[in-house]
């Protein structure tokens, strides 16, 4: 009996021994297949998770446009305030005293060069004139009689000089007299317009005291004084425009002359520009900016001024370039130089074909990944 028990025991743990290692294989069959499949959903979420990284990448980038730098022709203006005058702007007086008894014109009227204005009361000269009129014409009288006698060896020399003489006196008093007459009226030197009349009927006219004001503003004047550091730099003939802010009109001309000095209180010097008005638009004294170019170069590197930053190390701008397959914004120190009209010429820096960020700078900083717009 106990033999039997003894070969039943060792029959079953034969058994258990030949089961166990056919069990195990199945188990690691079927972990082996639960990794794959748990591999397979990982590399779903893998890619997954990599389409959400790169579309948030992109989204990460700043939107930003760019410039390339194409050299141009650079200029730089300085601006002065000009004068306005008129080519011929004359204040009209008598030539003679006496009382106005007449003006022929009134205030904006055309007058043409020697137009009679106003004439003066010469009544006491028109009366002088008679009188050496009936003087005149005795001595014309007594002259051709003693002529006629001294023709027949009749009377002396003496009393022909002396009939000549009375007879020519009193023609120099009568043309004497009338030039004082034709000097009563007033007349306009310039053709114009009658700008002001400041006399009127009854009052005296003097060459003391204007009559009127006339002004020809089909060609004007403007002067300008700039400062003496620029005086190697402006000649005559150069390139100005004159600008009116008050019309908004902007005319382009020449510079016509520089001052031979320099003025000693405020040293600058003087220039001068002419110009043609024909419609009569820009009228004396109104206020005038006159830009005149000091500096040109043919091929520069300009830039809005807004574009360069400042730090310690110095100025700056930000251009976009490519790398490792994508745009970043690169920091450029540069060397600016002069500037006009918020553009400034950039000496050192920056180079042609360059992508400067001219919007959008203000979000960027050295590296910073840039989505290019437009």
């Amino acid at each position: 009996m106990k033999r039997l028990f003894i070969f039943a025991v060792i029959t079953a743990l034969l058994a258990g021994c030949s089961a166990k290692p056919a069990d195990e294989l199945a188990l690691k069959s079927e972990q082996l297949q639960q990794y794959k499949k748990e591999l397979s959903e990982l590399k779903l979420k893998i890619e997954a998770l990599e389409k959400e990284l790169a579309v948030a990448d992109k989204n990460d980038a700043v939107r930003v446009q760019v410039t390339e730098l194409i050299p141009e022709h650079f200029e730089r203006f300085i601006e002065v305030t000009g004068r306005v005058d008129a080519e011929e702007d004359v204040q009209v007086s008598p030539e003679s005293a006496g009382v106005i008894e007449e003006v022929l014109v009134k205030e904006g009227q055309r007058v043409a060069r020697g137009q009679v204005l106003a004439v003066l009361n010469t009544e006491a000269l028109k009366r002088a004139m008679d009188e050496l009129k009936i003087q005149h014409e005795l001595a014309t009288t007594t002259y051709a009689r003693q002529k006629n006698l001294w023709d027949q060896n009749i009377g002396s020399e003496l009393q022909l000089l002396q009939a000549k003489s009375t007879m020519d006196a009193l023609q120099k008093r009568i043309e004497s007299t009338q030039a004082q007459i034709n000097l009563a009226v007033v007349k306009s030197p310039v053709s114009g317009t009658i700008e002001t009349v400041f006399q009127k009927k009854g009052e005296i006219g003097s060459p003391q005291i204007p009559f009127a004001r006339v002004i020809n503003s089909s060609s004007i004047r403007v002067y300008a004084d700039v400062a003496e550091s620029y005086l190697p730099k402006i000649k005559q003939g150069d390139r100005a425009v004159v600008f009116f802010p008050a019309l908004g009109k902007e005319v382009e001309a020449s510079v016509y002359r520089i001052s031979g000095s320099i003025d000693a209180n405020n040293r600058t010097f003087s220039i001068r520009v002419n110009l043609n008005n024909p419609d009569g638009t820009i009228k004396p004294n109104l206020i005038s900016i006159i830009r005149l170019r000091d500096y040109s170069a043919s091929e520069a590197i300009v830039i809005p001024n807004i574009l360069i930053k400042e730090d310690f190390n110095g100025k700056y701008t930000y251009v976009a370039e490519e790398r490792e397959g994508r745009m970043v914004a690169r920091k450029i120190y540069v060397t600016p130089g002069l500037s006009n009209n918020n553009r400034t010429e950039v000496t050192a820096g920056l180079t042609p074909g360059m992508k400067i960020i001219s919007e959008g700078y203000v979000q960027v900083n050295d590296g910073t990944p840039l989505q290019i717009q437009g």
